[in-house]
């Protein structure tokens, strides 16, 4: 079902500082920026070997990354996984029993299709499951 590691959430405070370390120090490559309204967050993907690394600052205190933050500070905030359809996963994960967070995908950075699985039914990691938009 899962066939790659799409990329590596971390939660920062701030967006720009932490491009700073990971594109200017780290000498990774931004390769997309996007504030996701739906989500409250500015997120950016930075390159790393086949995956990348997705930075989430938020948008305000009250959403989801925000309140990460306020809870455990900046660090690592899920782990997500490519697959072919993320409704086919969501019935896998469903028929297995795993407990989910969104019933159904709904849209990601870059147009992809997301859905997240609670970290309860997955070893204590929040885990994302993303379709990536079809190229053109």
């Amino acid at each position: 079902m899962l066939s790659a590691i799409d990329h590596v959430g971390v939660a920062v405070p701030d967006i720009d500082a932490a491009l700073a370390l990971y594109r200017d120090t780290l000498g990774m490559e931004l390769v997309h920026r996007e504030t996701v309204n739906d989500q409250g967050v500015d997120a950016a993907l930075l390159d790393v070997g086949d995956a990348h690394i997705e930075l989430l600052a938020p948008l305000a205190p009250d959403t989801v990354v925000g309140k990460f933050l306020n809870n455990r500070g900046p660090g690592l905030h899920h782990v997500a996984y490519r697959v072919d359809s993320v409704q086919e996963a969501l019935d896998a994960c469903v028929a297995a029993g795993l407990r989910l967070i969104d019933e159904r995908p709904r849209t990601g950075i870059r147009g992809s299709q997301v859905a997240f699985l609670h970290p309860a039914s997955t070893g204590g990691v929040l885990t994302e499951i993303v379709q990536p938009a079809e190229e053109d």
